[in-house]
């Protein structure tokens, strides 16, 4: 039985609910759109906590800047993660494999050999238990998911809560809680693909990027760190100052293994609970900015090389078409004693928090 649509008022945020679809099993799925007083709007879907759209009231007009799909069979068939809540492990294992108190795990290999972003069936892929809840400025979205033991590899059951929240300064606010009842490794971030243009527009190498981040951790042939945490003085890889996204390819070798940038940042002065800059991305043209905020020790930096198709609206998407940003511990930390811990263990919480500011625009 299909749920009727609803409204719900907590001034000065609003959450309206209405069904989005049926999943190929049968399944129904929910789409929540939070509205602030200034016209900023976010639909979150049910499924895999995807945020299907993201409109911004710029100063030149509303625009919306996440890439998305129009329906639910695109979504289950989509293979480039665009939009969903990533988890239990954002980014890359090596091998898919790590042990935890002299017991080996072995995870589902679905990037080469290399197991990525939960595997096949990770959260993205999950149908999440949606509410409304009360943020610091109205209604909230908040999303719930328990994770058995050995879903995907991993071992312990994990419960977990994503909360999406618009402010009044138009920022989305993202927040994760999560508890074990084993010890397991965590690491959950938003994989959306952003174009300050207009998620139609095109090619985002040209919007220039900030980033806080002194270092990087460099990868081998497979994308899996080296373990290094190498400067960014001197490299493509050096964003300290505003400059665009467009590289040539063949002038280092960590562009050419991953095809362009695909790459984790060490966040500077990251400090666990305490919320740090982590990025600024303008676009020339329109002069529409962006800013990050998290508490995450790093960013993976991912330009969307494999972006192709027919996207909503009409539009369509290829390379480059949109750049994610995703706040994040660092890959492959389960096999990394040096990189921050991810390993969480019962009766601790993990949390996690990312704001993303949206504004300028020329004023027509």
């Amino acid at each position: 039985m299909r749920r009727r649509r609803r409204q719900i008022s907590a001034l000065p945020v609003t959450v309206r609910r209405e069904p989005f679809g049926v999943l190929a099993d049968g399944r129904e799925v929910d789409q929540l759109t939070l509205e602030n007083e200034r016209g900023m709007r976010v639909s979150v879907l049910s499924y895999g906590g995807i945020v299907r759209s993201l409109t911004v009231p710029f100063d030149d007009g509303l625009v919306d800047v996440a890439l998305g799909f129009d329906t639910l069979a695109e979504y289950e068939a989509d293979r480039c993660y665009v939009g969903p809540i990533v988890g239990r492990y954002a980014n890359r294992i090596a091998n898919g494999r790590f042990v935890i108190d002299g017991v080996e795990y072995r995870l589902p290999l679905n990037d080469g050999v290399n197991h990525l972003h939960g595997g096949p069936q990770g959260f993205h892929r999950a149908l999440w238990t949606a509410d409304v809840g009360l943020g610091e400025s109205g209604a909230a979205v908040e999303l719930y998911h328990r994770s058995r033991a050995l879903d995907q590899g991993y071992p312990g059951s994990l419960d977990v809560r994503a909360t999406f929240a618009l402010s009044e300064k138009n920022e989305l606010m993202i927040s994760y809680e999560a508890r074990a009842d084993a010890p397991t490794h965590v690491n959950l971030t938003w994989h959306g693909y952003l174009n300050l243009g207009g998620h139609e527009a095109g090619d985002v190498r040209d919007h220039e990027l900030t980033l806080g981040a002194s270092a990087f951790t460099p990868v081998d042939d497979t994308q899996i760190p080296t373990g290094e945490v190498r400067q960014v003085a001197g490299t493509p890889f050096d964003f300290r100052r505003s400059r665009a996204l467009r590289q040539e390819i063949a002038q280092d070798e960590q562009l050419v293994i991953a095809a362009g940038y695909d790459h984790n940042f060490v966040i500077d002065g990251a400090a666990g609970q305490e919320v740090s800059f982590v990025a600024r991305l303008l676009e020339p043209t329109t002069r529409r900015w962006m800013e990050v905020h998290s508490t995450e020790p790093g960013v993976q930096l991912y330009l969307g090389q494999h972006l192709a198709g027919r996207a909503k609206g009409g539009a369509r998407y290829t390379p480059h078409s949109g750049v994610a940003l995703e706040t994040q511990h660092y890959p492959d930390t389960p096999n990394q004693p040096s990189f921050p811990p991810t390993l969480l263990r019962p009766g601790k919480t993990f949390t996690s928090r990312t704001a993303y500011r949206f504004g300028g625009g020329v004023s027509r």
